[in-house]
């Protein structure tokens, strides 16, 4: 009897330490400028999105819900969410990866680090592999991960048509903002 307690003890221990790995959020946020030419104010902003990052094993996922992208045009939004993006049909982006050498990251105390993310995004329905740069900091107990990258359009099937060519770039800008707290907190 006294074993079994003590393994109940043991594994309960083990859950919570690998429970206290796990860091979230569900309001981060990504911004993305995708103006041509001509300027038409193409850009949005999604407080919506969702990380877990396993700072045991680097594994790291973010999804978004693409109609939570904001637009300060309501018709520029619309024809997003019709036209480009098809969130009706492709409700959400998904990028899938781990951050590169999470062991040379010191959890326990405050300061910055450069990282990588290496994995496959999923935006359009069509997945493609990444390798993405930003910064990770550490700063009392939580985690704030921010990287700028750029996303090929035409790489995700996402067609501009002839009549708005000048006003959308190929190529969007985003800007990925993160505070993560460590989950059940």
């Amino acid at each position: 009897m006294k074993k079994i307690f003590l393994l109940a003890v043991v594994l309960s221990f083990v859950q919570l330490a690998h429970g206290q790995s796990k860091y979230m959020t569900r309001t981060g946020t990504v911004n993305f400028v995708a103006e041509g030419p001509v300027k038409d104010d193409v850009k949005a902003i999604n407080n919506q999105a969702a990380c877990v990052l396993d700072v045991a094993t680097g594994d790291i996922v973010f999804q978004i819900a693409v109609k939570s992208f904001v637009f300060k045009k309501a018709l520029m939004q619309e024809h997003f969410n019709e036209n480009y993006l098809e969130s009706h049909k492709y409700p959400k982006a998904v990028l899938k990866g781990k951050l590169l050498q999470i062991e040379k990251i010191d959890f326990s105390k405050n300061g910055k680090y450069p990282v990588v993310v290496n994995g496959e995004m999923d935006l359009h329905g069509v997945k493609k592999p990444v390798n993405e740069k930003g910064m990770l900091e550490v700063k009392d107990g939580k985690i704030f991960l921010n990287s700028d990258f750029q996303i090929t359009l035409a790489d995700y099937n996402i067609s501009i048509p002839k009549i708005v060519e000048d006003k959308l770039a190929k190529v969007a800008d985003v800007q990925l903002a993160m505070e993560l707290a460590a989950a059940g907190k």
